[in-house]
């Protein structure tokens, strides 16, 4: 059973026995600006900056659907944040109609322009989605960053999914990916950590992600050196299993000494959102 370990230690094993509600986790914006005597603290701010969800699914997983949630986190987040003008399948389905209509029906150059925009969107997205796919084929892959605005070392948001705790299984005996994917954004619509957030200008979009540092991935860049940057607002999704879950149909157990080999892998590519 590979059970990718804790946040702060990544040889630390996740309990099978844990529960953990699927709750955002930081605490309230008026209960962190009041300390003891209603009085504001300055400790407890950086929390409103760094909320958590957590969601622990009942079986294991297998690579394809941690694949998947990292894909599917992308798509929500440059939609939430304003960086797509819809959600990416409707984008994805009016920019293939354009151009199929495009040679038909004769368009303003503003359509055309935005038309153009869209398309070079979508081409980059899907390449990252494929090279993803290739990458959680190579590897365990405990840790994937969706860094928003500035650059890879200090972005204005961070968004990290935490697959440390995850269970992987073999794609039989594993939990449909369908249904985790329903549970992770079920969690997201809970918490509502999106709602209360300003819009966020049109900007660059960095993925990175952790793996075996001789997995062989061509296409990310090693990052050999690279820390988890710890300013701007932070939003962790903390991934685990639990429930009855079969050892036999799971991936070995990684050794504690062995997590030294991951390293970060950042994408080749900053994808630029755009507005209609």
């Amino acid at each position: 059973m590979a059970a990718l370990g804790g946040t702060e230690s990544p040889g630390v094993v996740a309990a099978p026995g844990s529960h953990i509600s699927p709750l955002l986790t930081a605490e309230t914006p008026q209960a962190l600006e009041r300390g003891r005597g209603g009085r504001r603290s300055r400790r407890s701010v950086p929390a409103a900056l760094s909320p958590a969800v957590s969601v622990v699914f009942p079986g294991a997983v297998s690579r394809e659907s941690c694949c998947r949630f990292a894909c599917e986190l992308l798509k929500h987040v440059l939609h939430q944040r304003h960086q797509l003008p819809l959600p990416y399948e409707q984008l994805a389905y009016f920019c293939r109609r354009a151009t199929q209509d495009g040679d038909v029906i004769k368009k303003p150059p503003s359509v055309g322009l935005a038309s153009k925009k869209c398309q070079q969107v979508l081409v980059e997205l899907e390449g990252v989605f494929q090279h993803l796919e290739v990458m959680f084929s190579l590897t365990l892959v405990p840790r994937v960053l969706i860094l928003l605005g500035g650059n890879a070392v200090s972005p204005k948001e961070l968004y990290e999914l935490n697959l440390e705790g995850i269970c992987v299984g073999s794609a039989e005996k594993s939990l449909k990916t369908t249904s985790c994917v329903r549970k992770l954004f079920h969690s997201l619509f809970i918490a509502d950590v999106f709602s209360e957030l300003k819009a966020l200008p049109i900007t660059g979009t960095v993925v990175m992600l952790q793996g075996h540092r001789n997995c062989g991935v061509e296409w990310f860049w090693p990052k050999l050196n690279y820390k988890v940057p710890t300013r701007g607002r932070k939003l962790t999704i903390n991934l685990s299993c639990d429930g009855d879950i079969d050892i036999s149909a799971s991936a070995p157990r990684i050794m504690t000494s062995a997590w030294e080999d991951y390293i970060w892998f950042q994408a080749p590519v900053t994808l630029k959102g755009f507005h209609e």
